[in-house]
């Protein structure tokens, strides 16, 4: 049995859904670097990667974009950020959001006071501006953890649910979804969350939604409660995102699957293999025991309405979510867009499950950069594609579109609604290159390069090792460069380019491979979510789940280069407490705010904690980050990171 709900989400990833005999993205790599070297010339050495000797070294000459001192690899019980920054707590579990918001009890919770509340488990951080310093922030809230959240309970799928009661799925529901929140800056270039801001409003998982585009009114996504198929009630596991140029908030829908029940009915469900390829029901929480919506045996469509991406209007608190069905349904890790050249905007998304694929989605109709509301249905009418990744060193973008190539009737493929709701099995048939559970995907308006977070895929079996540089049982993740042809994001292919291959380079047995400038805490594991900042620079986050002590450090922030000699050398930034997984980083438009969410303290790995080495609970914590209070659980918070006395970070 697991050790906690991560650990639950972590294997469900594990286990591949994709029975399609489509690639592997290890097949082609190997067979592209069989033939042009392994990263722009590191050695071989019989069948595996010369790595431990790390990339060749960079010039002495050769200046870093980035300018701090790292702090080092480890774990302890609080968070930790380079010398000259500080980093404060801007939001926690439970803070009020609006003036007549409740104070947080965590012995007396409930679901109207949690509606009105920062909710758990932040993820996803987006900053819209609104004045010089003032802007609006949107927080995903991706799921919970009912160990952590509620007294005397301890881990409940352990238990079949016993001790939950509806009042208690009534709160987790309230915690799901999303924050959308003022914040002002302070003369000391300090934010904080205004209680009284007009545009601040909670999303739960019971909030009305709108349906749109072609799968919506469809008869896969009709109900009892919506004979129409066009209004649901809520979101679920609200992972990354990302924000429109037109200034809404992207809200994707990623582990929708484990919140289901009915695996008893499965077999009989009309859909039985269409769920099974989308993993549903996982029943990793007890709603359906109280919720007839989360049982597939009574509402056996209600699977359809979620993995979507969620657009929100933030400018209009009374506004309506809408899940913009053209956008595909999978496990969407984010949403991220770029303006193209000819105005267009795309969207580039990955499905975080091992052996499933990349998407891009172009909008049909240029980006109105001088009329807002010409934008508000762009994200309805545009082309979406799967990536298949070629061994030349090319990508090509497969268009999912009914009635071209094999999506057609004859395959079970009615219409474009039929496509979408059913993405992933379109994309097997056409033939998708299967990848290492693709997680975050962000595009640089600096230098239009794209770049792909590959977390890891620790199933990958020793019998699939063929070439010189593959990595079996890869634990630690790769990060992947794109570049659009002809810096066309909209062209129908690309090149891409291996940036970093996770892990300890000092580790010959491990595989990983990083500029020879990287310190000995520069390299990390697990790249999960990423982000550039005004001056074009990626920083990643990372998510090692449980497996934290294979790496023997947490999660954290690194700054990573990507041009020149020193390209490929990472350094640390931040790093998160014990059991908590790194989200969310985002830049101010001035650069000298930097934004991350840290997800579930106390939770992940708490067993191979030295000096703890047991569950964590809500009354037993591994750690009471970040209030420190007895009678205090961890709370998820969001940091603000600030260089002393001012100025950009990193530089």
């Amino acid at each position: 049995m697991e050790n906690t709900r991560e650990q639950a989400i972590e294997n469900a990833e594990d286990i591949s859904s994709n029975r399609s005999g489509n690639e592997t993205f290890e097949a082609v790599r190997t067979r592209r670097f069989t033939r042009r070297g392994v990263l722009k010339g590191a050695l071989m050495a019989g069948t595996a990667l010369a790595i431990g000797s790390r990339l060749p070294p960079a010039e002495a000459s050769a200046k870093p974009s980035f300018v701090f001192d790292e702090i080092h690899h480890g774990v302890d019980e609080t968070h930790h950020v380079a010398p000259g920054y500080d980093a404060d707590i801007l939001l926690r579990w439970g803070d009020a959001l609006f003036a007549d918001s409740p104070a947080f009890d965590p012995q007396a919770q409930s679901a109207d006071a949690q509606s009105r509340q920062f909710g758990y488990n932040c993820d996803f951080i987006g900053v819209i501006p609104l004045a010089e310093d003032r802007a609006v922030l949107c927080v995903n809230h991706e799921y919970t953890n009912e160990e952590l959240m509620f007294p005397g309970l301890g881990r409940q799928d352990k238990a079949d649910f016993q001790a939950m009661t509806a009042d208690l799925v009534a709160v987790e529901m309230a915690a799901h979804g999303g924050t959308v929140v003022e914040i002002v800056r302070g003369g000391d270039g300090k934010w904080t969350a205004d209680v009284n801001g007009k545009l601040n409003r909670r999303i739960t998982a019971q909030t009305p939604m709108r349906l749109s585009g072609p799968a919506a009114g469809h008869d896969r996504v009709k109900t009892g409660a919506d004979p129409d198929g066009m209004t649901v009630l809520g979101t679920i596991n609200n992972c990354a995102g990302g924000v429109t140029p037109w200034g809404t908030y992207l809200m994707a829908e990623e582990n929708f699957n484990g919140y289901f029940w009915g695996k008893d009915g499965l077999d009989a469900h009309p859909e039985a293999a269409a769920l099974k390829r989308y993993g549903a029901p996982g029943e990793w929480y007890a709603w359906g025991k109280f919720d007839d919506r989360f049982d597939i045996t009574k509402e056996p469509n209600e699977p359809n309405r979620f993995g979507w991406v969620v657009e929100v209007d933030v400018l209009d608190p009374t506004s309506a979510p809408v899940k913009r069905t053209a956008l595909g349904r999978f496990k969407h890790e984010g949403a991220e867009t770029i303006v193209n050249g000819d105005g267009r905007v795309v969207v580039y998304m990955g499905d975080d499950q091992r052996f499933d694929y990349l998407y891009r989605f172009v909008t049909a109709r240029p980006f109105d950069a001088g009329n807002r509301e010409a934008n508000r249905d762009l994200l309805d009418d545009g082309i979406l594609s799967v990536a298949r990744f070629n061994d030349d060193g090319s990508l090509d973008w497969l268009p999912l579109v009914h009635g071209e190539g094999p999506l057609t009737e004859a395959n079970g493929f009615r219409d474009q609604g039929d496509v979408l709701i059913s993405t992933r099995q379109a994309a097997d048939l056409l033939g998708a290159t299967k990848m290492d559970r693709p997680e975050d995907v962000q595009a640089n308006p600096k230098t239009g390069k794209v770049y792909v977070m590959l977390t890891n895929n620790s199933k990958r079996t020793a019998d699939q090792v063929d070439g010189p540089n593959p990595r079996a049982e890869n634990a630690f993740g790769q990060i992947v460069e794109l570049t659009p042809a002809n810096g066309d994001h909209g062209a129908d292919a690309a090149s891409w380019e291996l940036l970093v291959v996770c892990g300890d380079p000092a580790a010959a047995d491990i595989g990983a491979q990083w500029n020879e400038a990287t310190s000995a805490n520069g390299w990390f594991a697990s790249p999960d979510n990423c982000t550039i900042d005004p001056d074009g620079r990626l920083w990643i986050s990372t998510d090692q789940g449980s497996a934290w002590s294979k790496s023997g450090t947490a999660d954290g922030v690194w700054a990573l280069e990507t041009d020149g000699p020193l390209r490929g050398t990472g350094r640390m930034f931040f790093r998160v407490p014990i059991g908590a997984e790194m989200c969310g980083p985002v830049f101010s438009d001035d650069g000298e705010t930097l934004f991350v969410a840290v997800q579930h303290p106390a939770s992940d790995g708490v067993k191979n904690y030295p000096g703890f080495e047991r569950d964590s609970t809500f009354d037993d914590p591994a750690t009471r980050w970040p209030d420190f209070e007895d009678g205090m659980p961890p709370r998820p918070s969001v940091v603000q990171i600030t260089r002393q006395g001012g100025g950009k970070i990193g530089v």
